[in-house]
């Protein structure tokens, strides 16, 4: 089974989908995490302002904090590997971070 660890910067809620001012990718990215969810993935969210630990217990994340500082969140890891860093998956990118979540290989174009 796939795993996703997303570290968020400190949001108002643990989906970060409140407020007036909301990132559609954001919000786009929370619908396919539920899906993949749906589909036997674990996911686990961890929100600055309310897992502090979570991002201290983390050796990577520490290390990405240090050196980087919160402008390197989120920090969005697949199976343990840094996957993306200091955005959410846009509109483009979805599509093959949903594949990667799913175990699906890309098919080499003809």
């Amino acid at each position: 089974m796939k795993t996703i660890q997303v570290y968020d910067p400190a949001m108002c809620c643990s989906t970060g989908i409140c407020g007036t001012n909301v990132d559609p990718d954001l919000v786009n990215f929370a619908a396919m995490l539920s899906q993949l969810s749906g589909q036997g993935v674990k996911v686990e969210r961890q929100n600055l302002g309310q897992q502090p630990m979570a991002f201290a217990q983390n050796p990577a994340v520490k290390d990405a904090l240090q050196k980087e500082g919160t402008a390197v969140l989120p920090l969005i890891f697949l199976d343990g590997e840094i996957y993306m860093k200091g955005r959410y998956p846009n509109h483009d990118e979805r599509p093959a971070f949903f594949r990667a979540a799913l175990g699906i290989k890309e098919e080499a174009a003809s």
